[in-house]
């Protein structure tokens, strides 16, 4: 029913959603800042138009830039990938009231889940199971200490509107309170405007698990199953897995239904993710995204379905192409976050491509923007690829994993390969035994000095 759709993005998600508009025989128009005229999404796009400078601020983030591309190029709907204005309650408001179509949920459901506060009362009103914590905002430190004595140490302190990993701090004992609740507050009212924190117990050894959902916005909903996240560096993802490797097939189809459910009496449209902590076979609901994530390759490889062809398909007012009865896993699939990032720091490292060459053969996916003389810029962020493999099972794809990477050429700019190789050299890797502190824990042994 769409004849064009713009991409609000740029990078491989950019090419990703051009990948399915072209398979759907809809044509594509990417959007692009003057720093990225020569990428790859402008290349492959059946249209291109550029939306202001450099910065993604006058660029990117800026609506009025993308509404005008819309209107000048004569497409009808919006896929915003991630990131940028993805989650933006604002944007869609203005994308509506243009008469244009926003693929993904409604400005009032991306406003609900925005609000931390409000998105934990939305669940536990919807019996999605959430960690134990403070009953809405915190408004002094005296009430933070009363929690905390409440509740018992350790407990962390998160900004209502934070993301990302800003805005959040941890107190072990009464003493830290104060100043882990003044910086959570700094931190969310310099990050994102609102300096409102609320209060959680914190869990000592838990994973991260995600459940896909996919919603008709008609009161239909599915689940996906889980991915396991919980390789993370600074609360940011670099690892990610399907199925989980400590789920169980009991826990996974309670949990899925519990959140399908929820998903379908809200009403919600299009693809979201609803991320808990995991421990001891306990669930506890942390925040739902709006919006399709970096790993969602992981999904569409042990399921074979396209959860972007179908956020169209939704957005078109079609129902779902499958049920919840359709939905089987078939393997197991990895997912790793190639950045532009020079180790042991973690710094951005933009630069030429010198080289290019990415992997392949069975199993392997590689999602990337990058080519041989292609210039990163220093404006983005640093993820220039994700890279995909698929096993009969998880020692399977942990194999494939590591000749994939082997095959990978990316020279010019220093990336974060050599993490994935030295993780593939660890037993708790193999073992599938980690949880969300174990990377920090184990990059403060400084694994690369030799």
């Amino acid at each position: 029913m769409f004849d064009k759709i713009l991409i609000a993005n740029r990078g491989e998600i950019a090419l990703r959603v051009i990948r399915a508009c072209r398979e759907m025989g809809i044509g594509s128009v990417a959007v692009h800042s003057t720093a990225d005229a020569d990428a790859m999404h402008v290349r492959m796009a059946d249209e291109s138009i550029c939306i202001g400078p450099a910065s993604s601020t006058d660029s990117y983030l800026s609506p009025a830039g993308i509404i005008s591309a819309c209107e000048i190029t004569g497409a009808q709907a919006i896929h915003p990938g991630y990131g940028f204005l993805s989650e933006n309650a604002r944007f869609v408001q203005m994308v509506e009231d243009h008469g244009l179509t926003f693929i993904g949920p409604s400005a009032q459901h991306i406003r609900t889940m925005g609000d931390k506060i409000t998105a934990k009362d939305t669940m536990k009103a919807l019996g999605v199971p959430c960690v134990p914590g403070s009953e809405g905002g915190v408004p002094d430190v005296e009430t933070a200490k009363q929690i905390g004595r409440d509740f018992g140490y350790p407990v962390i302190i998160k900004a209502t509107a934070g993301g990302g990993g800003r805005g959040m701090k941890v107190a072990n004992n009464e003493e830290e309170m104060e100043r882990a609740f003044h910086t959570a507050r700094a931190e969310g009212k310099a990050a994102f405007g609102n300096d409102e924190v609320y209060i959680e117990k914190y869990l000592q050894k838990p994973r991260h698990i995600e459940i896909q959902v996919f919603g008709d916005g008609k009161g239909k909903a599915v689940h996906l199953g889980e991915r396991d996240c919980s390789l993370q560096r600074r609360h940011q993802k670099v690892f990610e897995e399907a199925p989980g490797p400590s789920i169980t097939p009991e826990e996974r189809a309670s949990i899925g239904a519990t959140c399908a459910k929820a998903v379908a009496d809200l009403g919600y449209s299009g693809a979201g993710t609803i991320e808990f902590l995991y421990e001891d076979g306990e669930f506890y609901f942390i925040e739902m995204n709006t919006r399709l994530q970096v790993e969602h390759p992981v999904t569409e490889a042990i399921f074979g379905v396209d959860l972007v062809r179908e956020q169209i398909r939704v957005a078109e007012g079609k129902d779902l192409s499958f049920t919840q009865d359709d939905l089987e896993i078939n393997g197991h699939a990895i997912e790793v976050r190639i950045n532009a990032e020079k180790l042991p720091n973690f710094a951005p490292c933009p630069g030429k491509i010198t080289q290019y060459h990415a992997p392949g053969g069975l199993g392997v996916r590689m999602d990337s923007a990058l080519y041989q003389g292609y210039s990163i810029p220093p404006y983005y962020d640093s993820l220039i690829g994700k890279l995909i493999v698929k096993g009969r099972d998880r020692t399977e794809a942990l194999a494939r994993l590591n000749r994939a990477l082997g095959e990978l050429i990316v020279d010019g700019v220093d990336t974060t390969v050599p993490l994935f190789h030295a993780l593939l050299q660890e037993e708790d890797i193999h073992r599938g035994d980690y949880n969300i502190h174990w990377l920090e824990k184990w990059l403060a042994k400084d694994p690369f000095s030799s």
